[in-house]
């Protein structure tokens, strides 16, 4: 069933179970993510490029390294201190009225519509906290959606971008792959000129760069996590 447009009348009893799971669509080795979480992702995650179909680069944290493998869920929890909002979302999305207005649209029959779940508004009227934290998620989802490709040209025109193929030694003998990534080289990034480091800061393209590059210590934490996962299955 296609998104509805979202309103108080015909939503106004609506519920969405909160916790983490395969059933949910959880159990996946990455997820897409925008500039405006970067900042909270580099703390847990490692963000890297990829280019879609068109050619176009977009940003992807690694959560697992087998197929349908989430490192991250723990039973119905996730074990960050961040959740990505293309996972924090739920069965909640954009979409623009004739206007171009951007409007929050619900899935009604999404996996995460559930009576026993959480309320969207409030009783009374009003947004429920819930629909308050999904709305930023939301946001931070449309504007990166706007703002993502001018960041990643800045980088690419600063000679920021490297490709990457990933060789994870998970244990002796057993390796993954991981190729066609790309992410900020950090000798690059430390031998920009002045002027250069000028122009991304002004348009707020620098400090991004340092997260996507701090960002890559993350993976050891998450080879950590495969092997943990490993020893306790």
């Amino acid at each position: 069933m296609p998104a509805v447009l979202l309103n108080n009348v015909d939503h106004r009893d609506l519920r969405v179970a909160v916790g983490h799971h395969a059933r949910y669509g959880d159990a996946i080795n990455q997820t897409r993510v925008f500039p405006a979480e970067f900042e909270e992702l580099q703390r847990d995650y490692a963000i890297l490029l990829r280019r879609d179909d068109a050619g176009q680069f977009l940003a992807t944290v690694l959560l697992g390294l087998d197929a349908d493998e989430n490192l991250f869920l723990d039973g119905e929890r996730w074990d960050a201190r961040y959740v990505p909002a293309t996972r924090a979302r739920g069965p909640f999305s954009i979409g623009v009225d004739a206007s171009g207005e951007p409007m929050i649209h619900v899935e009604d029959d999404h996996p995460r519509i559930d009576a026993g779940g959480m309320p969207v508004f409030r009783e009374h009227g009003g947004n429920a906290p819930l629909l308050d934290h999904v709305s930023a998620m939301l946001q931070r989802i449309y504007t990166g959606l706007q703002d993502e490709q001018a960041l990643y040209a800045a980088w690419s025109d600063a000679g920021l971008l490297t490709p990457a193929t990933l060789q994870l030694e998970v244990a002796e003998g057993r390796r993954y792959n991981l190729p066609d990534h790309w992410t900020i080289d950090g000798e690059r990034l430390a031998a920009l000129d002045g002027a250069t480091l000028q122009r991304l800061h002004a348009r707020d393209h620098l400090r991004t760069a340092i997260w996507v590059a701090s960002s890559l210590g993350n993976i050891r934490h998450l080879i950590d996590r495969k092997l943990i996962a490993e020893r306790d299955g």
